[in-house]
Order: structure tokens, then sequence, then C-alpha cells
């Protein structure tokens, strides 16, 4: 009789826990996909693209994140691992950038990786309004995208979920 009151409040538990995580028309994303020469973030769930979204990249596109400073974006694999919102740039969610290949390549370069680098959005400035950074690739490295863009992909990624960036 216990492992079946076990079972239930297990059933139950893992229901409740599934309901709660954000969906796309009731699909789980599990991986970020960028990709730097079409200028897209896809939405990937379980291999099948569900929604894709202009994005901007640092104002080196080609080629991947060598050094702090380079104003490239990096490639590779990494995890959306934090989140805050930006006086700056709104919403922004961190990647785990360097990774160890990027960190065992810049020091035997002789340089610092970098770090900080976020998928976020874009500034809130009267002077520069939004649609002039769309066409642009203007970070220092990172993922921008519009802000309506950035409060959907927020709302739908969550911290732990894998990031590719392909070149």
């Amino acid at each position: 009789m216990r492992w079946l009151l076990a079972l239930l409040c297990l059933t139950a538990a893992l229901t409740g826990h599934a309901s709660t995580a954000p969906t796309l028309d009731g699909k789980t994303i599990d991986k970020v996909l960028v990709v730097k020469s079409e200028r897209k973030l896809h939405l990937i769930s379980r291999g099948n693209t569900l929604k894709s979204y202009r994005i901007s990249l640092g104002k080196q596109p080609k080629g991947a994140k060598q050094r702090e400073g380079d104003l490239r974006t990096p490639e590779g694999f990494y995890w959306i691992d934090w989140r805050k919102t930006s006086e700056n740039y709104n919403l922004s969610m961190h990647i785990s950038y360097p990774n160890a290949r990027d960190q065992a390549q810049a020091r035997k370069n002789g340089v610092s990786a970098g770090g900080m680098i976020m998928v976020h959005g874009t500034p809130l400035d009267e002077e520069y309004p939004e649609w002039m950074f769309h066409t642009l690739d203007w970070t220092e490295g990172c993922i921008a995208m519009r802000n309506i863009d950035m409060r959907e992909v927020w709302s739908l990624v969550k911290d732990g979920t894998l990031i590719e960036i392909r070149p």
C-alpha cells in the first residue's frame, strides 16, 4: 500500500513540474542554436526548430572569439547559465563562455579569453531608436536581439539550456 501511495505522489510531483516548464506550442526548448552567418537564433525542441529570430553580433562577426576585446562572438557549445535584468540592454542571459577549449587556446596564445558574453536586448535610448540596432553588428561579442524578441526568449529558455553557436 505504501508503494502505491509513493507512486501516486511521484506521479503528481512529476506532472506538476512538467506543467510549470515554459513551452512554445506545448514543446519545451532544449537547445538554442545561433548561426552567425545567417544572423539567426533558433529555439530547438527535440531537433526541430520552433521559432527563429534575427540577431546582431560582435563588431567583428567573422571567426570565433580568440581573446578578450577582439569584438568577436564565440563559436562552440555553451550553456545559458544565469540571467539578469540590465540597465543598458533590458534583459540578458549569460553564456558560459569561455569553455575549456577556449581557455586552453587563450592560454596557449598568452591572452585572456574574456567573458561576460550574453544574449541580450537593445538599448533604450531616445537618440538611437531600437530599429537602428536591428540590422547592425554592434556588440562587443554578445548576441543582441530586439527587446520584444528578447522578452519572449527570456520566458521560453531556462537556465541550464544548451546553446550552440555556429559560424
